[in-house]
């Protein structure tokens, strides 16, 4: 494994890496939500769904060109 030449640019820029961070942000909610709560406002499995839909969504923007990363 080797870091990328432009690795800050896509950490300031890659929507990938920042939908990735938002679906592991949404599967912590969806394990930690229970514990603090018995009764939590939102159904079981909302969050689940939501991380799932994110990942996609960082899966599909991870190939597609983005302008200030690719130089295109």
């Amino acid at each position: 494994m080797k870091l990328a030449s432009n690795w800050r640019a896509v950490l300031r820029h890659a929507w990938s890496l920042r939908l990735t961070v938002l679906a592991s942000m949404l599967g912590a909610v969806e394990f930690v939500l229970p514990i603090f709560m018995d009764d939590p406002p939102i159904e079981r499995g909302v969050f689940a769904a939501l991380a799932a839909l994110v990942s996609l969504a960082a899966a599909i923007a991870r190939v597609v060109a983005q302008q200030p990363i690719s130089g295109e």
